[in-house]
């Protein structure tokens, strides 16, 4: 499974993709504004940083505006992949981006027929948003499940990005599920390399350790 941070702060995208454990980013017009940069600039930014996919969020809600939005970004960068929303104008832009040579992502997307819809169009990404799902008393995950059953049954190539995650818990169900992305805010992605277990391991090794130079000093 590849692992994406959702982010537009370039110190967090800089200190993941130097671990070397980053395969992409996904970030929108939100989490670009509470950087206060420039939209623009910070995709162009992250593009620089990162070799793989980085999700565009386009702006406009009618076909027309996504595709001119979408077409303008995809000149950013290679890398670029455009996210239109889960609405019958953001499949139509979809087809038509797809058509064109760019890629698509399709985002909010909250059933499994959205998902079904969203693969016929054409899309390299499907994002479900499983922490959305939770937060009105559904199980996320499974319709992640959902997704991977059809997907598998009619071999659409579409990718599922599991979105919204909230929890290495999270992170952990959508890869047993087998989900191909999961996109995650930098504090999860950090949580991902901890255990207690780990911690104490190497805290009783470095005891160890001084007590074994302690040792050697004294003959």
């Amino acid at each position: 499974m590849n692992i994406f941070i959702d982010s537009a702060n370039l110190d967090e995208i800089k200190k993941a993709a130097d671990i070397g454990i980053l395969d992409g980013v996904t970030t929108n017009p939100s989490l670009i504004l509470k950087e206060g940069k420039d939209y623009k600039k910070t995709l162009k930014e992250i593009c620089s940083i990162v070799k793989g996919p980085v999700s565009a969020e386009t702006i406009s809600l009618n076909t027309e505006g996504m595709v001119k939005e979408g077409k303008e970004f995809a000149k950013i960068a290679k890398n670029i992949v455009i996210k239109v929303p889960m609405t019958s104008n953001g499949m139509k832009a979809c087809r038509l981006l797809t058509k064109s040579g760019i890629k698509v992502n399709t985002t909010l997307v909250f059933s499994a027929n959205q998902a079904l819809l969203a693969a016929k169009a054409g899309s390299y990404l499907v994002s479900p948003f499983i922490g959305r799902l939770d937060d009105i008393g559904e199980k996320g995950t499974e319709l992640v499940k959902e997704i991977r059953q059809i997907y598998d049954n009619y071999g659409f190539k579409s990718l599922i990005l599991a979105a919204s995650i909230r929890s290495t818990e999270h992170v952990r169900e959508v890869a047993m599920i087998g989900a191909d992305i999961a996109t995650m805010p930098f504090n999860v992605y950090k949580q991902l390399f901890n255990h207690a277990l780990t911690d104490k391991g190497i805290k009783m090794f470095l005891d160890d350790w001084d007590k074994l130079q302690k040792g050697l000093r004294r003959r």
